[in-house]
């Protein structure tokens, strides 16, 4: 049985914040992703390994107020990720062109969220 120690030296834990935005012109620390996933030499998702290593691919949602959501890195038919929480897509969040993004300490990426586009900053990379 594989284990997280087992996982290629590509995957990361990715730190995401929320950056400014009208309703938080100072952006919060205390909103955003922790995500697990293999990350290619120049930071993006890697989708091969992607595919062998899904089961380990998660996320974890935080915010002031909330219980935390743990979900997974998920990928649609055409290429096009997201964070699954639980069955059906009602709950999805989907990132915007998160293929084409870099995950690199100061880089911005922006996520779909109950219909409204948030943009994260990336605020740390490092291996799990």
């Amino acid at each position: 049985m594989t284990t997280l120690q087992d996982l290629t030296p590509n995957f990361r834990t990715i730190r995401l914040l929320l950056a400014r935005e009208k309703s938080h012109p100072e952006g919060d620390r205390e909103e955003g992703y922790d995500v697990l996933a293999p990350l290619t030499d120049e930071g993006r998702l890697n989708a091969d390994e992607w595919k062998s290593h899904n089961g380990f691919c998660r996320v974890r949602r935080f915010r002031t107020g909330e219980d935390d959501l743990i979900g997974r890195l998920r990928r649609k038919p055409g290429g096009q990720w997201y964070f699954d929480y639980a069955e059906g897509d009602r709950d999805d969040e989907v990132g915007f062109h998160l293929g084409d993004e870099r995950f690199v300490t100061g880089e911005y990426v922006s996520i779909t969220r109950n219909g409204a586009m948030h943009t994260y900053q990336v605020a740390r990379v490092e291996r799990p």
